[in-house]
């Protein structure tokens, strides 16, 4: 029989952490969100409506607990923001859960966070954590835990950081926090929707002509130049001849590698790139980013954009083979699964979070995809919680 605790649910979200601990014999007694759309979400199916913003709620408020979880934002630490750190206002977030925990010393703490906390601001921040934490009396490893749901044979590569929290005074000496030694096969066909599966009008989520145009003359491009195929991004502005006029002297490394092997590609396959080109020009469509692809499913693999996973990026067109999906993420760059030729349907999305089917998602999709994007992987959380929490679930 499982021991019953209690704990607390901080930047709650989607409730990821609840529906892990609840597994485990876990009662929620408090939570919060700034976001409305998400404590609608929460209440929608756990009963219990979230408080709203942290910074507002008197520690003396919050009921006794076990275990404190916060997937405390991100934002302020993640590759996509501005990453600030501790001078984001985001950032101090983080010593609301410091207060919290100054006051009621729960015995154990589970904390995520975006991979780039650990090296943001060339480590301080990661030390400013671990200052706090250690003087509250917590122990927990050296270093934080980077961890991926594909670890766990769950088709998204998502690394996260878990920093698992013990109070001294109940800390196990032989707590030791294990990943799995072998890493189970992923393939996007595990989360994708059958038809045994209820679904809304799954032709919502099906690509535009529009869509289907740019990536057929992708696939065109893929199929016939001559390999490897590039594994570089592909800039088709550089296979223009105007272009070769421009200097490319005080451009960054990076970008000066890039241009010198577009053009070494377009030298290789000028006549069918020449022809190539003329079939783009006809497709208003191709400009932009959508006349840029990132080839990233390997320079020898299988020349076929629709046995992929592909995306709509700022960067270009991403192609990444259909193994595990790309992380996902509160903005709007919902994967591709090539082969239905549709976007992935936000209970799929939810799948990929490890949410069961029974969980409500926001009737928006827009709105679905981006909480999505924001929790936390519900396996996860319970693969650390069942060797953290040992002697309480």
């Amino acid at each position: 029989m499982k021991k019953k605790f209690k704990f607390i649910d901080l930047f709650c979200g989607l409730g990821g952490f609840h529906v892990a601990l609840s597994k485990l014999g876990g009662t929620c007694v408090f939570a919060s969100d700034i976001d409305s759309d998400c404590r609608q979400v929460y209440k929608d199916n756990f009963g219990l409506e979230p408080h709203g913003d942290i910074t507002k709620v008197d520690e003396k408020d919050i009921p006794a607990h076990d275990v404190l979880c916060a997937g405390f934002p991100c934002q302020a630490f993640s590759k996509a923001g501005k990453r600030e750190g501790m001078t984001d206002p985001r950032g101090t977030l983080f010593f609301d859960v410091i207060r919290i925990v100054e006051h009621h010393k729960p015995s154990y703490l589970m904390l995520e966070n975006v991979r780039n906390l650990v090296g943001h601001d060339d480590g301080n921040t990661w030390r400013v954590v671990k200052e706090h934490l250690r003087a509250l009396g917590y122990v927990f490893p050296d270093e934080p835990i980077i961890f991926s749901p594909h670890m766990l044979g769950i088709p998204q590569f998502r690394e996260r950081v878990f920093i698992l929290c013990q109070r001294k005074d109940v800390a196990r000496r032989n707590l030791q926090i294990k990943k799995p030694l072998t890493k189970p096969e992923c393939h996007a066909e595990q989360i994708l929707l059958t038809s045994d599966d209820t679904t809304p009008d799954i032709s919502r989520y099906t690509l535009s002509n529009t869509e289907l145009k740019v990536l057929d003359l992708w696939n065109e491009f893929i199929r016939g130049v001559k390999p490897p195929l590039p594994t570089f991004p592909v800039w088709t502005e550089e296979f223009r001849e105007v272009n070769r006029c421009t200097s490319l002297e005080n451009l960054p490394a990076w970008k000066r590698n890039i241009i010198l092997r577009n053009r070494a590609l377009y030298d290789r396959n000028k006549p069918f790139i020449d022809a190539w080109l003329k079939r783009c020009a006809a497709c208003s469509a191709f400009a932009g980013a959508k006349a840029k692809l990132e080839w990233q499913s390997g320079e020898n693999a299988k020349p076929n954009m629709w046995e992929n996973i592909l995306q709509f990026r700022p960067s270009g067109v991403r192609v990444k083979r259909p193994t595990y999906f790309p992380a996902l993420v509160a903005i709007t760059q919902t994967s591709i699964v090539g082969s239905l030729r549709r976007r992935l349907t936000p209970r799929e999305t939810a799948r990929l979070q490890s949410f069961p089917d029974s969980y409500k998602l926001h009737p928006n999709d827009r709105i679905a995809y981006r909480q999505l994007g924001n929790s936390v992987n519900v396996e996860v959380v319970q693969f650390f919680a069942r060797q953290l929490l040992k002697s309480v679930a």
